[in-house]
């Protein structure tokens, strides 16, 4: 398909806009092969003695700290004559300009722009994208005030944004600073697409080559759109931007107000393992222009870009995003059932095999997720607000379902949030049990004490019974051999990158960043990790030659036992018509499996 123009609106209703902007922001991209801008900001008169500029310290989508500040360079400041302004720089993000009497104030920096990773801003030969979080000042004193946002960028480069064009080329216009940074921009050389789906327009953008089916997305991102209904009763935008960088390396999402950018290897597109985590991802991003973006946590309202904001809800601002995104692909026919199940099923099994489920419960990693930093102690003494968010919000849906015989799901948890919590308002832990007694009838304090304020353990079993699915190892399961240990997955290498706590080797006391080098006396290989390990059986004692910070250790372990094979979610024998009834209002499809459990497609 080709690229197609953007609707451009009228000249007069332009001009009305952008002349109600009193925050300018102009960038200078016409240098881009160093990664590097020019910045100019003009502020409105104030009347302050000193006129605070800052620059975020995080990102929203990220729940972290950056050095963002890093990337500005030769910061100055003048008044209205163009006279120089005294400033001193006053914290990691944040500018002291001093004023003598009222003026406007213009700011001016160096950008520098490569940190495409963390999709904050990058700027080469081929394009920039901008995200103002890393991009561009505010100050408090403005902060809602009106925004235009004019660039100067190479000839042939193309411009798109989530915000309404300005009354020029390569120029947008904002509300305010929140607007703005929640709008991210993509410009340069890029295929551009266009689609309509429920009377709302999307665009599709792609920087990069790869082996991306354009067609194919544009069609099931619009079948993505029109589900959801299922959970909302209208949207929170008339225009939304699908962002794709097809890259070199680099991976991950992050939502915005009216748009979304993705990012993948250029060739983890076409296998249909690949295509799936990227449509997944971009449900998952689209959920979020709902849950986060239209109603959040009282927390994050409203965002402070200076400073990290708490709240034990995260795990419902990603987690319960992450449950919701393969249903509405399942709503969709976008993914079968063998593959919702599939990816179900593994979520439950990273969940067995995670020790610190039972230690950090999801509020409590909610408010952990600004300094967690994963690895071997994060699997071992804590948990996920993504994967463990996604099982509470499992429980908390066939809880409600069961509760109100089918008549409640906890889909319509999430759209009293978004009709009684619409920004600016926010919700607290005690809105979101107002709506869940609301909903059955009962107080829901004991279920959250449960598995919200304390860590829980799920009874898959039971849990998944309800909806006539059962969890499965093979038709003849057996057992093998449990050690514990986890290789770096780098090609031979042989160093330990997790050790499960309280398991055979954490007990002879492995740790990780040990570097096995044999076992019973003959030498092992990272390829054959596993096989050598399978020699023996569950109570065998190996003896385990390693080095521990470069010492050579000999230590003895006794061998557990594990399931042999995949985890997997099947069909019970004879589901009963409750069951089917159960999965249908849960899921929103009829029963999936033939009579001897297995898909039926």
């Amino acid at each position: 398909m080709k690229a197609k123009k953007l609707t451009i609106l009228s000249a007069s209703l332009l001009f009305s806009a952008s002349s109600l902007a009193q925050v300018s922001y102009q960038i200078d991209l016409t240098q881009p092969q160093h990664h590097l801008a020019q910045v100019n900001v003009s502020f409105p008169t104030s009347s302050a003695e000193n006129l605070t500029v800052n620059l975020p310290v995080w990102r929203t989508g990220k729940y972290a700290v950056l050095p963002l500040a890093d990337g500005v360079r030769s910061f100055t400041a003048t008044d209205e004559q163009g006279q120089a302004l005294p400033w001193q720089r006053t914290e990691t993000g944040e500018w002291q300009v001093n004023l003598s009497k009222p003026t406007a104030v213009n700011v001016s920096y160096q950008l520098y722009a490569n940190d495409l990773g963390t999709r904050v801003r990058h700027i080469d030969s081929s394009h920039a994208y901008i995200d103002a979080s890393g991009v561009f000042m505010y100050s408090p004193e403005f902060r809602d005030d009106n925004v235009l946002v004019s660039m100067n960028v190479p000839q042939g480069w193309n411009s798109y944004s989530g915000m309404a064009q300005g009354n020029k080329a390569h120029s947008f216009i904002a509300d305010n600073y929140d607007v703005l940074i929640d709008s991210p921009i993509e410009t340069g050389e890029n295929a551009h697409y266009r689609f309509t789906a429920d009377g709302r327009e999307y665009e599709l953008v792609f920087w990069g080559e790869g082996n991306y089916d354009a067609q194919q997305i544009v069609t099931d991102l619009t079948k993505i759109s029109s589900q959801a209904e299922v959970i909302w009763d209208d949207y929170p935008f008339e225009r939304y931007v699908y962002m794709v960088h097809a890259t070199s390396g680099a991976r991950g999402a992050t939502e915005h107000l009216n748009s979304t950018i993705i990012q993948l290897p250029r060739f983890n597109f076409r296998e249909r393992k690949d295509y799936l985590r990227f449509i997944s991802t971009a449900s998952h991003e689209f959920i979020h222009t709902w849950n986060v973006k239209a109603y959040r946590p009282q927390g994050l309202v409203p965002y402070d870009y200076q400073n990290a904001s708490m709240t034990e809800l995260l795990w419902m601002a990603e987690g319960s995003t992450s449950y919701f995104q393969n249903q509405l692909l399942l709503r969709a026919d976008v993914i079968t059932p063998k593959e919702f199940f599939a990816d179900l099923a593994k979520r439950i099994n990273n969940n067995l095999h995670k020790p610190g489920r039972e230690i950090q419960s999801v509020a409590q990693a909610s408010l952990n997720e600004w300094t967690n930093t994963g690895g071997d102690y994060a699997i071992n003494h804590g948990v996920n607000i993504y994967s463990e968010g996604y099982l509470a919000s499992l429980s908390l849906d066939f809880n409600l379902l069961k509760d109100t015989q089918l008549a409640h799901s906890y889909r319509d948890v999430h759209r009293q949030l978004y009709r009684d919590h619409k920004l600016p308002k926010g919700y607290s832990v005690d809105d979101v049990k107002g709506i869940l007694k609301t909903l059955a009838g009962k107080d829901y304090q004991p279920w959250w004490q449960q598995h919200i304020t304390q860590p829980f353990s799920l009874d898959f079993d039971t849990l998944l019974a309800q909806a006539g699915l059962a969890i499965s190892y093979g038709k003849e399961p057996k057992s093998t051999v449990y050690s514990g240990m986890t290789l770096s997955g780098q090609h031979d290498d042989l160093t330990l990158s997790h050790v499960s706590r309280n398991s055979p080797a954490w007990l002879a006391g492995i740790v990780a960043g040990d570097e096995v080098v044999a076992i019973n006396g003959l030498k092992v290989t990272a390829a054959g990790f596993k096989k050598r390990l399978e020699d023996f059986s569950p109570q065998d004692t190996i003896n385990v030659s390693l080095f521990n910070n470069d010492t050579l250790k000999q230590l003895e372990l006794t061998l557990d036992e594990q399931p042999k094979g995949e985890l997997a979610i099947i069909g019970v024998d004879s589901p009963t018509a409750a069951q089917k009834a159960f999965l249908k209002a849960w899921l929103g499809i009829d029963w999936p499996f033939d009579e001897q459990g297995e898909f039926a497609k």
